[in-house]
């Protein structure tokens, strides 16, 4: 889905920054601004400044800024799409789709319809399960017995469902109405055939928790019995509205302490996150009745750079914490922590914390065990590593694992301590891993660069990553020099344009981003070969088109302003902002804006047919290296030089000087 720029604009014209922020943080009328608390990061003296005449928030403590968007965006965990569709229904505005059908237009107003009703059916449903909470003594008892104060009931908006089959009907008139059974508040049951349809309640005699959205909208309700009745816990149905692997108990409460604590505490069910609130721990959250997914740590990471999962010590727990170590994996980043802390067998948070104190909780979570060295429990499990059969057990069982993680510093490290344990150096264990075939991936996981070991590659005598680095060029005055010392030979040279002011020259990688990131659908029609080659970049480029094509399949194609939003804080920022900086902003003459779109395409593909045959050089020069100890050497250069020549022809027609 692409949204216009031009919408994109007009709606952040449109939005008053000062009400959006207004209604999630106290502001105070200071000069010509309102000044608040910051919702990002612990304070007692305001310094979060919102400008109604820029429309835009600032943070004179820790620096975060933006404007109504971005504020979503940072403080609700919304996608730039979704943040874009809440902001635009809360001013009436319909956000236009440049590149959807009337059709599917269509569908997808219907949708935000539907979710919009549903949401309303369940919130009068919690207000139903709130009242009748104040008249149901057991279920009092129960929540007092657990230690649950009224003001943590209150902040929860825990209530109960009466006993009664068709208890809702007396909030609802129409009990036959289709969305209470859409929604999953009633089961319809019909028996042996029978034309009439028995409905009745799903959630009966049982404390309620409802289920809200990182926008505080109801989707869904987690209710627990009183006694020992089967089940304990039951969940609302998949609806429109909700899916338990994408959704956590407790994220729109524990939001704002998740900057405040540091981390975001992962936990089993309900009654251990509310318990943690009561007893000071209100960074927690608890999935739903499922396993821990990718989208769940995704989510997470939208709010804290640290996440700590906490599960039983028992054989369950261990088996729920290494399904948390499969989502986990390709989110595991130099700049994040995520820890796994498994409790004694006979306690659970509530009961650990009540025995020995909060603070021994505390102590428990700073000693919890790291992912690196959990990731190498697991997959020496069942392996003796004083034979060869178990070490080289252990190294099948842990390049999966090890695959699925992002590149970076931690993912050598551990390479080197892999090879350690299974008796190999790191160089060794990597060429086994580039030469035998992996597991096969749809595609790489997300932060997961193109091309490590494990994933399919269009070209398997291709060197490992690790072997080969694409040469950079040094950003002097003089653009063709190669960091590794070597010199362009050949006459033709890509047509580079200046950046406008004072500096040095821009790079091609830098050349190709400006333009990919002034029109992001160019990346969709690029091959796979220069996704590979764009995603192996070292430094900043590399990790910026590696975002960008995650960007691509997460949110669609985006404008440039909401690409900005999207990187704030990321280690290419910098980059990407200089870049477009420099960048022409003078608007296209009416009429000539597809010439100018071919115009950058035709840029684009010049640029980077030179940094491919940058690339391609370099692979002959290994192929070359090769020659007496791999027998298809000379074949995979002979190969390597028709492709250079068939670039070099498209680059000069009249014939090029082989490099």
């Amino acid at each position: 889905m692409t949204i216009p720029a031009s919408f994109i604009q007009e709606l952040i014209a449109r939005a008053d920054v000062v009400e959006i922020v207004g209604r999630y943080v106290q502001l105070r009328k200071a000069g010509a601004n309102f000044m608040g608390l910051c919702p990002f990061h612990g304070e007692k003296s305001p310094s979060f400044s919102v400008s109604p005449t820029k429309q835009f928030y600032h943070c004179f403590g820790c620096g975060v800024h933006g404007n109504a968007i971005g504020f979503l965006m940072e403080h609700a965990g919304m996608g730039f799409v979704e943040a874009v569709h809440d902001l635009a229904g809360q001013y009436g505005l319909q956000v236009p789709e440049d590149d959807a059908s009337p059709a599917e237009r269509a569908r997808a107003a219907n949708q935000r319809q539907k979710q919009a009703t549903l949401s309303d059916v369940l919130e009068k449903a919690g207000e139903a399960y709130r009242k009748a909470l104040r008249q149901a003594p057991g279920a009092i008892e129960y929540l007092k017995g657990r230690g649950v104060s009224g003001e943590v009931a209150k902040q929860f908006g825990i209530g109960y469902a009466p006993a009664g089959w068709r208890a809702l009907a007396s909030v609802f008139p129409d009990y036959d109405d289709p969305l209470l059974a859409e929604s999953g508040l009633v089961i319809v049951n019909t028996e042996d055939g029978a034309e009439d349809a028995k409905r009745y309640d799903r959630f009966r005699d049982r404390v309620m928790f409802p289920i809200r959205n990182v926008k505080g909208e109801c989707i869904g309700f987690g209710g627990r019995v009183l006694g020992d009745e089967k089940p304990k816990y039951l969940n609302s149905p998949e609806t429109p509205v909700f899916s338990k692997g994408r959704e956590l108990y407790g994220l729109y409460e524990a939001r704002a302490a998740f900057r405040e604590r540091g981390f975001a505490l992962v936990t089993e069910g309900y009654m251990d996150v509310v318990a943690l609130a009561q007893l000071g721990f209100p960074n927690a959250v608890a999935t739903l009745g499922t396993a821990c997914t990718t989208e769940h740590v995704q989510k997470l990471f939208r709010f804290t750079e640290s996440v700590v999962f906490s599960f039983d010590g028992d054989a369950a727990g261990r088996r729920a914490a290494r399904k948390a170590l499969d989502g986990a994996l390709p989110y595991a980043t130099d700049v994040r922590s995520i820890k796994f802390l498994f409790l004694p067998a006979e306690h659970d948070p509530d009961s650990f914390i009540r025995e020995f104190g909060a603070e021994a909780f505390a102590r428990f979570i700073q000693e919890a065990t790291p992912l690196s060295r959990f990731m190498l429990e697991a997959a020496r499990e069942g392996c003796d590593l004083g034979t060869a059969e178990g070490r080289a057990h252990m190294t099948s069982n842990v390049r999966p694992l090890w695959s699925a993680m992002p590149d970076g510093a931690l993912k050598r490290q551990l390479l080197s301590e892999i090879a350690t344990l299974v008796q190999l150096d790191a160089a060794a264990l990597s060429e086994l891993w580039a030469s035998t075939p992996g597991p096969r991936k749809p595609a790489a996981a997300p932060g997961q660069r193109h091309g490590e070991p494990g994933h399919e590659s269009d070209y398997p005598d291709m060197p490992p990553p690790a072997e080969y680095a694409p040469p950079r060029y040094e950003s002097d005055s003089n653009p063709r020099k190669f960091t590794k010392g070597k010199r362009w030979s050949g006459k033709f040279e890509a047509p580079i344009e200046p950046l406008r002011g004072r500096g040095k020259p821009p790079s091609r990688p830098d050349v190709a981003a400006r333009l990919l990131l002034s029109n992001m659908a160019q990346w969709d029609a690029l091959s796979h070969e220069l996704h590979l080659m764009l995603c192996d970049l070292p430094g900043p480029h590399g990790a910026l088109f590696t975002w960008l094509d995650s960007q691509l399949h997460e949110h669609g194609v985006q404008p440039w302003a909401a690409l900005r939003e999207g990187m704030r804080g990321l280690d290419f920022e910098a980059l990407a902002e200089r870049l477009m900086n420099v960048a022409d902003t003078a608007p296209v003459p009416e009429g000539e804006e597809d010439q100018h779109l071919a115009d950058a395409a035709k840029e684009l593909a010049s640029v980077l047919d030179f940094m491919l045959d940058d690339r391609l050089k370099a692979q002959q020069s290994e192929a070359i290296a090769a020659v007496g100890k791999d027998p298809k050497a000379l074949e995979r250069y002979k190969a390597l030089e028709a492709r250079r020549l068939e670039l070099r022809n498209r680059l000069n027609p009249r014939g090029a000087e082989t490099a």
